[in-house]
């Protein structure tokens, strides 16, 4: 994309990029990537080619670490905040996403429960393997996670699926 200096709009509020990044807690090659992904809109210049932002730059900003710090992703804000800019109020859709991002978090806790308790009948597996061997000679504990069950009727590896889910992974925004 070429470099296109845009001039400060006279007599409007602006502030610059560190500014603006220390105000909001982030660093200058975040605005950057916020104005890339049109979650912000596009910085002014000014004459010595600073970049220079409205006065409202700095609660557009603050509007997307709060919603990145409750899961939402910048391509979601950037589908949101576009729809915002149309003039369509998105707020059905951020319900939605906010919805799905629970269900997540709820089917997340329950595979950390199950690995919980998977990871606690592996250690009471390998006690008792202790506690039988001999001082001194292999108890051989990490070739007991293998998809035999333990005493329990789990499988020790059945759980690790929490930790290192199959598939492709997603992308992080």
């Amino acid at each position: 994309m070429p470099f296109v200096r845009r001039p400060e709009p006279p007599n409007s509020p602006s502030i610059r990029s560190r500014e603006l990044a220390r105000a909001a807690g982030v660093s200058a090659d975040t605005l950057r990537h916020y104005e890339r992904r049109g979650l912000l809109a596009p910085a002014g210049r000014l004459s010595n080619g600073y970049r220079v932002w409205g006065p409202d730059a700095l609660a557009r900003v603050l509007l997307i670490q709060r919603a990145l710090s409750v899961g939402f992703t910048l391509d979601e804000l950037a589908r949101i905040l576009r729809a915002r800019a149309r003039g369509a109020p998105p707020c059905r859709e951020v319900r939605a996403l906010a919805e799905e991002k629970l269900r997540e978090i709820d089917g997340r806790l329950r595979d950390l429960r199950e690995f919980r308790k998977s990871l606690a009948a592996t250690l009471e597996d390998w006690d008792a393997r202790l506690a039988g061997s001999v001082e001194g000679e292999p108890a051989r504990l990490l070739e007991a996670l293998s998809n035999t069950p333990n005493r329990r009727g789990r499988s020790p590896i059945a759980a690790l699926r929490f930790l290192h889910p199959p598939g492709p992974r997603k992308e992080k925004s």
